[in-house]
């Protein structure tokens, strides 16, 4: 079986590695891939949103299955591209995908089927968004509508910076088009987390749980990122709060895919705000959260590329799905000054002295003069498991001191 991943960070080389394993899957490619996933797949020179190009070569090359790890492809019709010409892609099509790709499209979906969320508005006029901002309290969340690379979530805590925010969105085009619209929302207060789900027409089926770390330092400080660390399973993840997920959110998605006709196929990932009235729901993904999937399926243990089959030929409720034990931990290396301003090109050193049982997910590597060298915010993602999340942790941290490049950060509280 010949595979080609979209994609070049952590979450794809998580992808590449877990399919590496498998028995049926011949050949992986990559595109564009990265330093790490250059060990278990070809990388190709082919941007991850150049669709033309890649249709081209998964047609020349005889592709079994593409697999799309980022969201922009996605949102921009890969998925529909690549099925008119017959060709098997895993992924939601175009029209699913603007759960993710339109702030807007995914609340009112969330509001018709009646899944609990934030309240919320909608704005395409600066003067009437600063003229009723006060009306949601404070802090607030606004939200650029369109695709803005994990960025166009703030959190103004006074009205100031929510005018701020306001402007620098709609009028200064921090974002570019996404802020033509925004929607603000009632700030929701409680525990943070998220499910992973497979998805086909018929079934909708959580993964193991995993709690992610969004924020910059240690104790929850500093700016959010991309993220900064996860491991799994979720301690908040009781089986009295999976049941009410899978029918107050899970169930209710699948029923409304049904009732708008949504040809929903592939990987959902569901943020929540685990409140005093329950789950709700803060936004929805439509492919493998990064850096949730270095965890989640470092403890899959059935064939992934199995479960993506089943998927697309509607047969995912017929697989059974089974884990490790064992629990997981991702701590993320990344470059000084991430997320704002950091340097790329420093060379990196120590991997090959690391323990055997230690998996080093690469996110912004590549090589230069035969040299491994950062090439991103998020650097690496050490991960490990053990039995515990604990035990886990601790076993990256002592393999972390062996690793070093100009600048490196990273936070000493994941998992512990």
């Amino acid at each position: 079986m010949k595979i080609l991943i979209i994609g070049g960070g952590g979450r794809e080389h998580a992808i590449a590695w877990k399919l590496n394993n498998e028995n049926r899957v011949e050949k992986i490619y990559c595109a564009p891939g990265n330093a790490g996933i250059s060990k278990v797949a070809q990388c190709l020179n082919i941007n991850d949103s150049d669709i033309d190009n890649l249709l081209k070569f998964a047609k020349e090359n005889s592709i079994d299955l593409t697999i799309v790890g980022p969201e922009v492809p996605l949102v921009k019709g890969i998925v529909d591209e690549f099925e008119k010409e017959g060709l098997r892609i895993f992924g939601p099509n175009k029209e699913c995908s603007q759960l993710e790709g339109s702030k807007a499209f995914c609340k009112e979906f969330m509001v018709r089927h009646n899944i609990p969320t934030a309240k919320y508005k909608e704005y395409t006029n600066l003067e009437e968004a600063i003229s009723e901002i006060d009306s949601f309290g404070y802090p607030v969340v606004i939200k650029a509508d369109g695709l803005a690379a994990g960025k166009g979530v703030v959190i103004p805590e006074n009205k100031e910076e929510a005018i701020k925010t306001l402007k620098e969105m709609m009028s200064d085009k921090k974002f570019g088009s996404a802020g033509d619209k925004v929607v603000v929302e009632e700030f929701l207060k409680g525990i943070e987390t998220s499910i992973l789900a497979f998805v086909d027409n018929e079934s909708i089926v959580p993964m193991v749980s995993a709690k992610d770390h969004k924020k910059v330092y240690n104790y929850e400080q500093g700016p959010n990122t991309g993220g900064m660390g996860t491991f799994s399973p979720s301690e908040i993840y009781t089986e009295e709060l999976s049941k009410e997920i899978q029918e107050d959110v899970l169930n209710k998605t699948l029923e409304g895919f049904k009732k708008d006709s949504l040809d929903y196929k592939g990987i959902l990932f569901v943020g929540l705000m685990i409140t005093e009235d329950g789950p709700k729901v803060l936004e929805y993904n439509v492919r493998f959260g990064d850096p949730e999937t270095q965890s989640v399926l470092f403890r899959l243990d059935t064939d992934l590329h199995e479960i993506i089959e089943a998927i697309l030929e509607n047969n995912l409720k017929n697989i059974n799905i089974n884990y490790k034990k064992e629990e997981a931990v991702c701590v993320m290396l990344t470059s000084g000054g991430y997320p704002d301003n950091y340097e790329k090109g420093n060379i990196i050193t120590g991997l090959e002295n690391l323990d055997e049982d230690i998996v080093v997910f690469h996110s912004g590597t590549k090589i230069v003069d035969n040299k491994l060298v950062t090439n991103g915010g998020r650097v690496l993602g050490v991960t490990a498991r053990a039995n515990t999340v604990n035990e886990a942790a601790k076993k990256i941290y002592e393999n972390i001191k062996k690793i070093n490049f100009e600048g490196i950060h990273y936070r000493t509280d994941i998992g512990m």
